[in-house]
């Protein structure tokens, strides 16, 4: 079966755009298996010390990580683009069983395919221990953010 993830390389700021958004929607629905599928069936990554490859690997490791940040609310903002490839800034809120809460920064590099499946990621993240009182990211969990929240620049993160 041929699968295919519009926008396409190469990349413009505006498909670059719509890339990122597409990617912080998934990934905020907390849906191991559907986030899976917007990468290339031997899709390799490096997130922080772990390095998975393929969409079994990223499936577990995504389950993993979703059932120990919980109320998971991530934005991820452009930072540049080529032809084929994708950096973004990113930055969640989540809190653990304990009910401490969390911002986690980072930095991804994105490699596509020319069917737009992600076929390398890498990214690098950093946890902040934050009051429940410092929480900035509040939309419903339910949905996307909404447009009008305001965007990592906007928050001065």
């Amino acid at each position: 079966m041929f699968e295919q993830r519009p926008p396409l390389p190469p990349f413009t700021r505006e498909t670059a755009t719509l890339k990122v958004r597409a990617a912080e929607d998934g990934w905020n629905s907390c849906d191991a298996q559907r986030v899976s599928f917007v990468y290339t069936p031997d899709s390799y990554w490096r997130n922080r010390a772990e390095f998975l490859q393929g969409r079994a690997a990223i499936v577990e490791f995504l389950t993993r990580k979703w059932s120990r940040e919980l109320d998971y609310r991530l934005i991820k903002e452009l930072w540049a683009f080529t032809d084929d490839r994708i950096a973004v800034r990113f930055a969640y809120e989540w809190r653990d069983d304990s009910q401490n809460w969390f911002r986690s920064y980072g930095n991804e590099n994105w490699e596509f395919a020319p069917d737009g499946l992600m076929r390398r990621r890498f990214a690098c993240i950093n946890d902040l221990p934050i009051k429940e009182s410092d929480r900035k990211f509040h939309w419903d969990r339910s949905k996307p953010r909404p447009a009008e929240h305001p965007s990592l620049s906007d928050l001065g993160l």
